[in-house]
């Protein structure tokens, strides 16, 4: 009897101790619009999630939900991530801005961190990388290869960040080629291959040899390859089996370090609500290797472009320049404010089309 006894006590607190090891971890939650197997965008952030993993151990427990539509549905998940005692929550998509925002206001003491949205609260951050600054890169890359002066780009929506995308490339395709134009077709969605390649195609057939996305698929550059002689860039994530090409360089997204960073406040108890917009020079857009499908004095501009962003000696928006009406903009020299950049709602001069509404 005396045995059962200490058999029982000893179990009772072998289960304390271990309810109380489960309760030390910190629950870090993450709400994705794509799979995690997307190749782009998703997948980057779930990198970054295994990063803190690997940084914290046991310190840590993470958990994902993937593929969850911008919405009610988003709210929805996310409510329940709350419910399910997570500390912190990523919500990593643009439209789950509001969601986020709602769901905040019934769970004050957990931390939330939305990705390329602009509402905070005391427990809400924001938090987006420059992509512009890759997306300057890229242009020039595009201007010097296309042979046909005809650059395609798949937006996703027209929201700023895509539109500063768009630009940012197009100032930096015309400066190297006067001759370049831009076609864009909107997918409207993020991760969706079938609508991606067929928008690539469109472009394709509208004679564009160089392709541009601002969506999550690798689909585009299967499309490319399928038809060849057509160059296309990984977005978000390496994309890196589709080199030497068609792909022939990247913007790479490198949420690990503000994950981990952002995780340890939480657990010394110094977090606090912050707005974070960083670029190459900080580490969060990284380019991918440029191959040698392009020649060695257009990688070496290009590679000078991205240290002279990353240095801060150059900014991709710097005047003089005009809006796609005409009217003038930015003077010589001058550069563009954060805040308009963020809520830009216009095309550059020289852009063909209209930003659907």
């Amino acid at each position: 009897m005396k045995l059962m006894q200490h058999l029982a006590t000893a179990a009772l607190a072998l289960g304390v101790a271990t309810g109380a090891m489960a309760a030390d971890k910190t629950k870090v939650g993450f709400i994705y619009v794509g799979p995690i197997g997307d190749g782009g965008w998703t997948h980057e952030h779930n990198t970054a999630r295994l990063a803190v993993e690997e940084h914290f151990g046991d310190q840590v427990e993470t958990t994902f939900v993937e593929s969850v539509p911008e919405g009610a549905d988003a709210e929805r998940a996310i409510t329940q991530m709350a419910l399910g005692g997570a500390d912190l929550i990523f919500t990593t998509s643009f439209g789950y801005m509001d969601p986020t925002i709602n769901v905040a206001a019934k769970f004050p003491n957990v931390k939330f961190e939305h990705a390329t949205g602009y509402k905070r609260a005391d427990n809400v951050s924001t938090y987006s990388a420059r992509f512009y600054e890759g997306r300057a890169v890229e242009g020039l890359l595009a201007g010097k290869m296309t042979k046909s002066n005809i650059i395609g780009y798949i937006g996703s929506f027209p929201i700023p960040e895509v539109i500063r995308g768009i630009n940012s490339a197009y100032i930096q395709a015309k400066k190297v080629n006067p001759d370049v134009q831009f076609k864009i077709v909107w997918a409207y969605t993020w991760f969706d291959p079938a609508k991606e390649a067929d928008a690539a195609k469109v472009l394709i057939e509208q004679g564009a040899d160089v392709i541009l996305q601002h969506t999550d698929s690798t689909a585009p550059q299967a499309a490319a390859q399928e038809k060849g002689n057509v160059f296309t860039f990984g977005q978000a994530s390496d994309m890196i089996e589709y080199a030497p090409a068609p792909r022939i360089s990247s913007i790479i997204d490198n949420w690990g370090p503000y994950y981990i960073e952002r995780t340890q406040a939480v657990i010394d108890g110094t977090w606090t609500s912050t707005d974070t917009w960083a670029g190459i020079g900080a580490g969060m857009v990284g380019i991918g290797e440029i191959t040698d499908a392009v020649p060695a004095d257009v990688k070496e501009a290009a590679l000078a472009l991205k240290d002279s962003i990353a240095s801060g000696a150059y900014h991709p928006f710097t005047g003089p320049l005009n809006k796609q009406d005409g009217s003038a903009w930015l003077a010589e020299g001058e550069t563009a404010d954060d805040g308009t950049l963020a809520g830009m709602n216009f095309y550059v001069e020289g852009i063909e089309g209209s930003i659907p509404q």
